[in-house]
Protein backbone atom coordinates (compact mmCIF):
# COMPACT_ATOMS: atom_id res chain seq x y z
CA UNK A 1 0.00 0.00 0.00
CA UNK A 2 1.31 3.45 -0.94
CA UNK A 3 2.17 5.69 2.01
CA UNK A 4 -0.49 8.33 2.42
CA UNK A 5 -0.02 11.82 3.87
CA UNK A 6 -2.04 12.44 7.00
CA UNK A 7 -2.25 15.42 9.36
CA UNK A 8 -2.20 14.78 13.10
CA UNK A 9 -3.04 17.42 15.71
CA UNK A 10 -2.00 17.90 19.31
CA UNK A 11 -4.01 20.38 21.38
CA UNK A 12 -2.43 22.06 24.39
CA UNK A 13 -3.32 24.95 26.67
CA UNK A 14 -1.36 27.67 28.43
CA UNK A 15 -2.16 30.82 30.36
CA UNK A 16 -0.03 33.91 29.93
CA UNK A 17 -0.05 37.66 30.41
CA UNK A 18 1.13 40.23 27.91
CA UNK A 19 0.97 43.85 26.92
CA UNK A 20 0.80 45.10 23.36
CA UNK A 21 2.97 48.17 23.14
CA UNK A 22 5.18 49.86 20.57
CA UNK A 23 7.95 51.78 22.36
CA UNK A 24 8.47 53.94 19.26
CA UNK A 25 4.99 55.42 19.66
CA UNK A 26 3.63 57.85 22.23
CA UNK A 27 1.11 56.62 24.78
CA UNK A 28 -1.85 58.14 22.94
CA UNK A 29 -0.99 56.20 19.78
CA UNK A 30 -0.46 52.97 21.72
CA UNK A 31 -3.82 53.42 23.46
CA UNK A 32 -5.58 54.20 20.17
CA UNK A 33 -4.09 51.20 18.34
CA UNK A 34 -4.04 48.57 21.10
CA UNK A 35 -6.84 49.73 23.44
CA UNK A 36 -7.20 47.57 26.55
CA UNK A 37 -4.37 45.35 25.31
CA UNK A 38 -2.02 48.26 26.14
CA UNK A 39 -2.88 48.43 29.85
CA UNK A 40 0.37 49.17 31.72
CA UNK A 41 -0.09 46.28 34.16
CA UNK A 42 -0.70 43.69 31.43
CA UNK A 43 -3.67 41.40 30.83
CA UNK A 44 -3.97 37.64 30.36
CA UNK A 45 -5.34 35.02 28.01
CA UNK A 46 -6.12 31.34 28.20
CA UNK A 47 -4.37 30.32 24.99
CA UNK A 48 -5.33 27.18 23.09
CA UNK A 49 -2.50 25.80 20.98
CA UNK A 50 -2.99 23.32 18.15
CA UNK A 51 0.16 21.82 16.65
CA UNK A 52 -0.43 20.19 13.26
CA UNK A 53 2.12 17.75 11.83
CA UNK A 54 1.62 16.39 8.30
CA UNK A 55 3.53 13.55 6.75
CA UNK A 56 3.41 10.00 5.47
CA UNK A 57 2.18 7.22 7.72
CA UNK A 58 5.08 5.03 8.83
CA UNK A 59 4.17 1.50 7.67
CA UNK A 60 5.95 -0.10 10.64
CA UNK A 61 4.09 1.88 13.35
CA UNK A 62 0.98 3.17 11.59
CA UNK A 63 1.84 6.63 12.99
CA UNK A 64 2.72 9.87 11.31
CA UNK A 65 4.45 10.78 14.58
CA UNK A 66 4.25 9.29 18.04
CA UNK A 67 1.78 11.64 19.74
CA UNK A 68 3.34 11.04 23.16
CA UNK A 69 6.69 12.21 21.80
CA UNK A 70 5.03 15.24 20.19
CA UNK A 71 3.25 16.04 23.46
CA UNK A 72 6.52 15.82 25.38
CA UNK A 73 8.26 18.17 22.92
CA UNK A 74 5.45 20.74 23.18
CA UNK A 75 5.43 20.48 26.96
CA UNK A 76 9.18 20.91 27.32
CA UNK A 77 9.76 23.54 24.63
CA UNK A 78 6.56 25.61 24.82
CA UNK A 79 4.46 25.02 27.91
CA UNK A 80 7.38 25.09 30.35
CA UNK A 81 8.48 28.35 28.75
CA UNK A 82 5.12 30.14 28.22
CA UNK A 83 2.60 28.82 30.78
CA UNK A 84 1.84 31.20 33.65
CA UNK A 85 4.40 33.68 32.37
CA UNK A 86 4.44 37.34 31.52
CA UNK A 87 5.38 37.03 27.86
CA UNK A 88 6.88 40.55 27.69
CA UNK A 89 9.09 39.98 30.73
CA UNK A 90 9.78 36.23 30.81
CA UNK A 91 10.16 35.15 27.17
CA UNK A 92 13.32 36.60 25.57
CA UNK A 93 11.85 36.90 22.05
CA UNK A 94 9.14 39.25 23.30
CA UNK A 95 11.59 41.71 24.75
CA UNK A 96 12.17 42.83 21.15
CA UNK A 97 8.88 41.97 19.37
CA UNK A 98 5.29 42.70 20.31
CA UNK A 99 3.60 39.56 21.75
CA UNK A 100 0.58 39.60 19.44
CA UNK A 101 -1.10 36.28 18.68
CA UNK A 102 0.56 36.42 15.25
CA UNK A 103 4.03 36.84 16.72
CA UNK A 104 3.45 34.24 19.43
CA UNK A 105 2.50 31.69 16.74
CA UNK A 106 5.63 32.51 14.74
CA UNK A 107 7.85 32.17 17.82
CA UNK A 108 6.25 28.83 18.74
CA UNK A 109 6.80 27.59 15.19
CA UNK A 110 10.46 28.64 15.24
CA UNK A 111 11.00 26.88 18.57
CA UNK A 112 9.29 23.65 17.45
CA UNK A 113 10.54 23.45 13.85
CA UNK A 114 14.03 22.12 14.77
CA UNK A 115 12.39 19.49 17.00
CA UNK A 116 10.23 18.02 14.21
CA UNK A 117 11.88 16.02 11.41
CA UNK A 118 12.30 18.04 8.20
CA UNK A 119 10.17 15.71 6.10
CA UNK A 120 7.10 16.68 8.13
CA UNK A 121 5.09 19.85 7.54
CA UNK A 122 4.40 21.83 10.70
CA UNK A 123 1.63 24.36 11.32
CA UNK A 124 0.70 26.26 14.46
CA UNK A 125 -2.83 27.38 15.27
CA UNK A 126 -3.14 29.62 18.31
CA UNK A 127 -6.43 30.70 19.84
CA UNK A 128 -6.14 33.88 21.89
CA UNK A 129 -9.89 33.76 22.51
CA UNK A 130 -12.49 31.29 21.23
CA UNK A 131 -13.25 33.71 18.39
CA UNK A 132 -9.75 35.06 17.63
CA UNK A 133 -7.08 32.73 16.31
CA UNK A 134 -4.11 32.69 13.98
CA UNK A 135 -2.29 30.08 11.91
CA UNK A 136 1.36 29.99 10.93
CA UNK A 137 2.50 29.38 8.34
CA UNK A 138 -0.55 30.54 6.44
CA UNK A 139 -1.73 28.39 3.55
Amino acid sequence: MKNERVSVYRAEHFNAAHRLHNPDWDQATNTRVFGKCNLPHYHGHNYELIVKVTGEVDPSTGYVVDMKVLSDIISEKILDRFDHRNLNEDVPEFKVINPTAENIAIVIYKILRPEIAEHFDLQIRLYETPRNFVEYPAN
